[in-house]
């Protein structure tokens, strides 16, 4: 014999389990006791245990014995019962209520057990219903194991009201479901979870696709068409309806479009490539290749300095989850909401949430002074989670260096990027410093070219943790990837670039953000070369992709016009 448990244990709700099952939190109470006529033991879920004590709250005595045998029955217990058990894997444990103090039992999984449960003293524990420390037990149980084929449970004495009370719950409910019932009933729950998914999986994809499925030809299409989603899915599907006559004439009219708006069409270069395309020709020399192409548009000096305001899509509202037929769809809380449904230590930080001071403050960004690289000063103020933000750029080149700093007392402290500098997109540099929960931040750019390298540093071990990217490539542009490090809740980031080319690229996250200037020859060029794709469909999503880019905070004059080629409204006439 060995005793895995042996002390106390503490209960709630007069409460404790024997669960085997690691993918199952144990079954409900009425589960576990139907079709029993002992109620102090529930075990007619297979793998699972549920044991009632007399106590609500509180430790009471409890020991578990693994025995090869039946043990004798000590006449010193008050109440009795026996059941059948078998454990459904290795892994057996006694578990307190609410996920709290576990102990291994070690039971051979698909081994038929006995199980004797014993109590004394129920009745003067339910009677004073919480136990506090230091305050004398109250009841006390034994929990004992030992292999036995399978038989009904029993009562093999009662004498406390408690135990009464709960064989009597027990004999009252229904019988249990036959193992085919059992088993049929799992699978109209996996059939049901099953249809919810598909359901879930349809319901996205008709809201990814602005309401409606989409057909297997934009499925397959690639290319630029979630891009386009994003600012007009109704015209994506009124294109893949429109047929390849229709859709080679919105590619040619958003090609056209995009280079007219830059200033491209007067180019030579340009201009028979838009020939080529209005008469179905493979696009001439420099578009037969992508990098001639790029080097092209750089070293003509005929190409306008243009730039266009970034194309940003407009807001729609949130995915939600279908709800099950008559299940009220729940409502998004606001902060006060959310605040008064947590309870206990939370509540303070839920309420600062909340409140004014936990908020993020307001930035405003200003703009000032002339050329390429205007200054850009965001001014913010605010006391809470997110602190005051600023940042100032003077104007020392066509770019200038920038400088974010960071100072303030708060969680997230006040941010100053301060910028200075020379050079065609100038120095942007960042260095880090720990002075509070948010370490001071100054980004570095060093490098040469139109583009430069990119390297802010930094180290912290306040409330945010590092992150770091690094990046390197060759050819018109070097592509920057992130990385991330760190030790704190919050510590600095730190990012650096390099390329071989004449641009640096990098990768941003989030919301287009219309206030940064591009480069209008640039977004126009690959609606050309996407209106020759060989796909009728994927060259008119593609060319109006980049047009839309290309118009920037004007794409919805040029989207009003590419409705007006689908409907067959506007004339398409030769460049």
């Amino acid at each position: 014999m060995r005793r895995p448990v042996e002390g106390e244990v503490h209960v709630h709700y007069g409460q404790i389990y024997v669960e085997t099952d690691p993918d199952c939190f144990g079954p409900g109470l009425a589960e576990a006791f139907a079709g029993q006529r002992a109620g102090l033991c529930g075990a007619a879920t297979p793998g699972a245990l549920w044991l009632n004590t007399g106590l609500h709250t509180g430790s009471v005595g409890f020991t578990v014995e693994v025995h090869e045998q039946a043990p004798p029955l000590d006449p010193a217990w008050e109440d009795v019962v026996e059941v059948s058990f078998r454990p459904v894997s290795a892994d057996s444990a006694l578990v307190e209520w609410g996920g709290g103090d576990s102990w291994q039992l070690d039971l051979e999984e698909e081994t038929d057990y006995r199980v004797r449960y014993c109590a004394q003293g129920m009745d003067q524990a339910s009677e004073r219903d919480t136990r506090m420390d230091g305050e004398p037990r109250l009841d006390c149980y034994l929990l004992q194991f030992w292999p036995a084929p399978p038989a009904p449970d029993r009562v093999l004495k009662q004498t406390s009201q408690v135990a009464a009370y709960w064989h009597r719950y027990a004999r009252e409910l229904p019988p249990p479901p036959t193992p085919a019932e059992r088993a049929e009933a799992e699978r109209q729950a996996r059939l049901a979870e099953e249809t919810a998914e598909r359901e879930h999986r349809l319901a996205f994809e008709r809201w990814e696709w602005g309401g409606q499925s989409p057909s297997q030809a934009l499925r397959d299409v690639g290319g630029n068409v979630r891009g386009l989603l994003e600012f007009d899915p109704a015209l994506v599907h009124a294109i893949d309806a429109s047929g390849p006559a229709t859709q080679r004439a919105v590619a040619l009219f958003a090609a056209r479009r995009a280079c007219e708006a830059a200033g491209l069409t007067a180019l030579d270069w340009v201009a028979g490539a838009l020939t080529a395309l209005s008469e179905g020709r493979p696009l001439p020399p420099p578009f037969d290749d992508d990098a001639r192409m790029w080097e092209t548009l750089a070293t003509d000096p005929r190409v306008p300095d243009r730039t266009v305001g970034r194309a940003v899509p407009p807001e729609r509202p949130p995915f939600r989850r279908p709800a099950s037929p008559g299940t009220p769809v729940p409502q998004p809380l606001d902060a006060a909401q959310a605040a008064q449904a947590v309870v206990g230590p939370a509540t303070a930080v839920a309420n600062w949430q909340a409140s004014d001071s936990g908020r993020c403050a307001e930035v405003t960004p200003r703009v000032s002074g002339s050329g390429p690289c205007a200054e850009v000063t965001p001014r913010a103020s605010g006391s809470g989670a997110c602190a005051v933000a600023s940042a100032q750029v003077s104007d020392s080149g066509p770019c200038a260096e920038v400088t974010p700093r960071v100072s303030g007392s708060g969680p997230c402290a006040e941010v100053t990027p301060r910028a200075s500098g020379s050079g065609a997109y100038g120095v942007a540099s960042a260095q880090a410093s720990d002075s509070g929960p948010c370490a001071e931040v100054t980004p570095r750019v060093p490098g040469p070219g139109p583009c430069a390298e990119v390297t802010p540093q930094g180290s912290g071990s306040g409330a945010y943790t590092v992150a770091t990217a690094q990046g390197s490539g060759s050819g018109p542009y070097a592509v920057a990837a992130a990385q991330g490090s760190g030790s704190g809740p919050c510590a600095v980031a730190s990012a650096q670039g390099s390329g071989s080319g004449p641009y640096a690229m990098a990768v941003t996250f989030g919301p287009p953000d219309p206030s940064v200037r591009m480069s209008q020859p640039h977004m126009a060029l690959p609606a050309v070369s996407g209106a020759a794709e060989p796909d009728p469909l994927r060259a008119a999503l593609d060319a109006v992709f980049a047009a839309v880019a290309a118009y920037g905070e004007n794409h919805r004059a040029l989207l009003a016009e590419v409705w007006s080629v689908v409907r067959g409204t506007a004339r398409v006439s030769g460049p």
